[in-house]
């Protein structure tokens, strides 16, 4: 499906396929360099398996990167969104999962072995067993704090944001103690990486205009360490965009050294 949407798309940009000298692709969970294989992907199940990723370079038959989605969605916003210019800043993905990207002095920060910004393996402590931070700040969570709270039906995220703007008390309580937890998300960062922002994206990011009043108050009370918010400007782009700008900077020096051996 990657290799055969990959092909639709430069088919449709009227690209021939011999001008596509570099791919890039972004995915929850960290790629192994040396085992060729996406580890930490729990969400999406055979995607970690050996030999996949080896095959889709096969089948595209350019070179092929693979990053963390939450450091591209970094990526993207650091060079064309709300964290232009920041000398540190993290950008806090939450969707159907919890991570996050730091960009320091331009450049992203992976870590040792590429697990800087794993956040949602942080422990938190559940009613019944530990938890991880993950299973507390997502669009899961939201829906089932909302169910908690009384809501009823087929819900989703989105559909529990969209009801506590029609001042639904269920769902605001719900998103209450979602800006709540995630308060305590950037409250760690903070004392950690001491960024002077802080972007919020991913799907429940998109919903910030609720989020970041329970999140700064929050934040007061738990640390005197207050970076500054930011929604996402980038949107549903950041990971795409952040994608581009990798792949740009790679793929600007094949081509320049192409065209140099021609000349």
């Amino acid at each position: 499906l990657v290799v055969s949407t990959a092909r639709q798309v430069v088919a449709g940009s009227g690209t021939a396929a011999g001008e596509v000298v570099h791919a890039v692709v972004g995915t929850p969970g960290v790629y192994d360099e040396e085992r060729h294989r996406v580890r930490y992907a729990m969400h999406l199940p055979g995607w970690g398996r050996a030999g996949l990723v080896d095959r889709m370079r096969e089948e595209l038959g350019v070179p092929l990167e693979v990053h963390n989605d939450a450091n591209l969605a970094a990526l993207g916003e650091y060079t064309y969104g709300v964290g232009a210019g920041s000398r540190l800043f993290a950008y806090i993905l939450i969707g159907t999962r919890l991570g996050m990207g730091v960009v320091s002095e331009g450049r992203l920060f992976t870590g040792a072995h590429g697990l800087a910004g794993e956040i949602g393996f942080l422990p938190w402590p559940g009613q019944q067993k530990p938890e991880r931070l993950e299973d507390a700040v997502s669009g899961v969570a939201v829906v089932e704090a909302a169910r908690r709270f009384g809501m009823r039906g087929q819900l989703t995220a989105k559909a529990v944001f969209d009801a506590a703007r029609q001042g639904d008390e269920a769902a605001v309580q719900a998103v209450r103690l979602e800006g709540e937890r995630i308060a305590h998300t950037v409250a760690a960062a903070a004392a950690v990486l001491d960024p002077d922002l802080v972007v919020l994206g991913g799907g429940v990011g998109h919903s910030v205009d609720l989020l970041l009043k329970p999140v700064r108050d929050n934040l007061r009370a738990l640390t005197p360490l207050r970076p500054k918010l930011a929604p996402s400007r980038l949107g549903e782009d950041a990971v795409l965009l952040g994608a581009v700008a990798t792949a740009l900077g790679t793929a600007r020096e094949i081509v320049f050294e192409r065209r140099s051996a021609v000349s």
